[in-house]
């Protein structure tokens, strides 16, 4: 039997983006040990979404159907697409980084837009209890003692709509100081962020074996 995965991908770096890499590494061992899994693709860093479309097709919804214009009904059409590729996964894998302290514009427009569609709307239970993880990226450190402790405004906001308002069983994946290579005021904290990537990347191919477990006695 053949388990589909969807992936969104939220990064605008396609070279050196860490969620990329620990997502890949994620969804390798999730593809290895099942074999037959069908990955479906999102990336909205490269392929970014019209923001205009979450107006359209959220206003459409209290138009009739015989009313709406042209631009209302290509809107719902694409809030119909995203949520069908959403809905018939087995499992999901959002690989999503903190921009500016706040969520990816690219993801918050995906969010808004999928929720237009009723399969999706609060209170649906459409893909409740399915397996998801979320992987994440921050450039600094931002935990507990750290100068910038509860400057991160995206991980707790993602939590809350996959985990409470779509109900997924959501798995974090985090990284810090991923800018430390690059940064020459965190030089000093380059072995650090070596070894939370390191982490990472083990803790995705952890993630991942539970996954493969969890899937295989549907099979």
């Amino acid at each position: 039997m053949s388990h589909r995965i969807f992936r969104l991908d939220a990064s605008i770096r396609r070279v050196g983006s860490v969620t990329r890499a620990v997502a890949d590494t994620l969804e390798s061992t999730v593809v290895e040990d099942l074999h037959t899994t069908d990955v479906v693709r999102r990336d909205l860093g490269a392929t970014p979404l019209d923001g205009s479309l979450w107006g359209l097709a959220a206003f459409a919804g209290h138009v009739p159907e015989e009313a709406r214009s042209a631009e209302q009904r290509a809107a719902i059409a694409v809030a119909g697409e995203l949520a069908d590729e959403f809905a018939t996964a087995d499992a999901l894998i959002f690989a999503v980084p903190m921009y500016n302290f706040g969520v990816s514009q690219h993801f918050k427009t995906w969010y808004d837009i999928v929720s237009t569609d009723p399969r999706f709307a609060p209170g649906a239970t459409t893909v409740a209890g399915k397996p998801a993880f979320l992987v994440t990226a921050r450039g600094g450190g931002y935990g507990p003692g750290t100068p910038r402790e509860g400057w991160d405004h995206a991980t707790g906001w993602m939590r809350r709509v996959l985990e409470d308002v779509w109900g997924l069983d959501l798995d974090v994946i985090e990284t810090e100081l991923t800018l430390a290579e690059v940064t020459p005021q965190m030089a000093e904290l380059r072995e650090l962020a070596h070894s939370l990537l390191a982490d990472s990347h083990e803790t995705a191919k952890q993630s991942g074996r539970s996954l493969t477990l969890r899937l295989r006695p549907a099979a």
